[in-house]
């Protein structure tokens, strides 16, 4: 992962309700109208934080007939994770390490 995929990735999780929906699937796939029943916003907001969220790679969609059915990407949400430990830890890889920084 680089920089700039992880800061997309980051804005995709800014909003709370993002987070919200993540959460969620973090505990298996989930429809549209099993997600909304948790929240106080229409079917296109959730279409479009889903598509927000599809963007940056966190979620899958499937299609079953006329619904669709959400999950998580684990594969990206894993790297990610393992980002930002590197990003915000004192690692071999951290930049500092590799990087000279004038101060």
């Amino acid at each position: 992962m680089n920089y700039e995929r992880y800061a997309k990735v980051m804005k995709a999780l800014s909003d709370p309700s993002r987070v919200q929906i993540m959460d969620m699937l973090s505990c298996g796939k989930m429809c549209a109208c099993d997600l909304l029943e948790h929240f106080d916003f229409t079917q296109p907001t959730l279409s479009h934080h889903i598509k927000v969220l599809k963007e940056a790679g966190l979620v899958n969609t499937e299609k079953n007939g006329t619904w669709h059915h959400y999950s998580t990407n684990l594969e990206n949400v894993e790297k990610v994770i393992a980002f930002s430990q590197e990003v915000f830890s004192n690692s071999e890889r951290c930049i500092c390490h590799t990087t000279k920084v004038e101060v």
